[in-house]
């Protein structure tokens, strides 16, 4: 698709083959971008590639475990010759682990904060000779409102993501001299596989439900294109100046210390 304001762009984002990631891909292609869906998910991944083709726009499925720098490495490489560059960089690869410190194993913990931490490490590392290439460059990690505050059962995700948050603050103060702008998007309780599998982790998973959405003041969940309208705009030209922050997008669940919708 053309007219969009990424017309000639390539992007690449992590976890596209579901979710957030997923949402992120179909708003780029809509905006004209050249797409690169990097995922674990095989099948899943070329399907959602597919989909996105088939509605006109260019998109490719790359084989990516961004955990293991071989696999980023290989992934970028490929998509790097087949597109020519790239231009916007979304990490957005991720996993939860609902467990407390002490059912949560070393391994289980490694895992989690390769995929959710340590990947943001190497795709940047390794994507950085193309965006120094490109004339308007920008990294965009997903974070969450864990990287603000805590949630039960999840020390793991919560250490990552808090880690996330300030990561891309760092990045962005040494990438600077390159004109590569680095931000933060942080969504709040967001309608996706992982935030279900989240819940359904609960006794009654229909009324967990209910009490976190009476606990946000929107009173409801976020879709999955919110988040990603959120990541086109700090990609975009309209956020030229604005590099090291973070935007959080969650229905004002972190506005208030005390709120319940009657």
């Amino acid at each position: 698709m053309t007219g969009g304001r990424f017309d000639g762009r390539v992007a690449v984002v992590t976890g596209g083959a579901s979710g957030i990631g997923l949402a992120i891909a179909e708003r780029f292609a809509d905006e004209g971008a050249r797409v690169a869906l990097l995922d674990c998910a095989a099948e899943a991944g070329q399907a959602a590639a597919s989909r996105i083709a088939a509605a006109g726009n260019v998109c490719e499925f790359f084989y990516a475990d961004v955990a293991s720098e071989a696999s980023v490495i290989e992934a970028l490489a490929q998509l790097t010759e087949s597109f020519g560059g790239l231009d916007h960089l979304v990490n957005n690869a991720g996993m939860v682990l609902v467990k407390t410190i002490e059912e949560c194993t070393s391994d289980e913990w490694d895992r989690l904060m390769a995929v959710n931490l340590k990947s943001v490490f190497l795709t940047v590392k390794h994507a950085l000779p193309w965006l120094r290439r490109s004339a308007q460059p920008s990294v965009v990690n997903i974070g969450s409102i864990s990287s603000f505050v805590a949630q039960q059962r999840t020390p793991a995700y919560v250490a990552s993501k808090g880690a996330v948050l300030l990561l891309s603050k760092a990045l962005a103060l040494d990438l600077a001299p390159d004109g590569i702008r680095v931000n933060c998007v942080c969504p709040g309780l967001t309608d996706t596989p992982m935030f279900r599998f989240h819940v359904n982790t609960s006794p009654d998973p229909e009324r967990t439900m209910r009490e976190r959405c009476n606990r946000v003041p929107l009173g409801r969940t976020l879709a999955p294109r919110e988040i990603a309208d959120s990541v086109l705009y700090l990609a975009g030209p309209e956020s030229s100046g604005i590099t090291g922050t973070s935007l959080v997008v969650d229905a004002g669940y972190l506005a208030t210390a005390e709120w319940h919708r009657d």
